[in-house]
């Protein structure tokens, strides 16, 4: 069983936008999250995982923040993709060294918060002094 092209969009629309839909749901009314935040892993942290499973652990690292307003997540045709680069701190350990092969967006900036959607890194990241690691795509498909 499949939802309808209407609900996959309406669904993620709710989730990463705050759109309501109409009749159905609509965003929290009294403090609606106004931001989600993407992790980076070393390895899948499985659907059963939260946030800071497998995560990196590199000097500096902090989870990326993006809004939940339309700007910085696009949702269409069923998807929903970044507007843009997304980008995390700059590595400043001179002896970190490790490879992000996983991402994943959740709710929170820290901790072992529930992951809403994760995906594999096409190329995978690699993380060493100086490194900006940053994401050129991400596609979360409801179908």
């Amino acid at each position: 069983m499949s939802k309808s092209n209407y609900l996959e969009n309406a669904v993620l629309g709710l989730l990463y936008n705050g759109t309501a839909i109409p009749g159905l749901a609509e965003n929290h009314s009294t403090s609606p999250a106004t931001t989600l935040h993407i992790a980076l892993h070393t390895a899948d942290p499985g659907e059963a995982g939260a946030q800071s499973t497998n995560e990196v652990t590199y000097t500096s690292y902090a989870r990326a923040q993006v809004g939940r307003d339309g700007d910085d997540l696009i949702v269409t045709d069923s998807s929903v993709s970044p507007a843009g680069l997304v980008s995390w701190p700059q590595c400043t350990g001179p002896s970190d060294d490790m490879t992000a092969t996983h991402w994943s967006i959740g709710p929170a900036s820290s901790g072992a918060t529930p992951i809403m959607h994760k995906g594999l890194l096409d190329p995978p990241i690699r993380i060493l002094l100086n490194v900006t690691p940053q994401m050129t795509s991400a596609t979360i498909t409801e179908d």
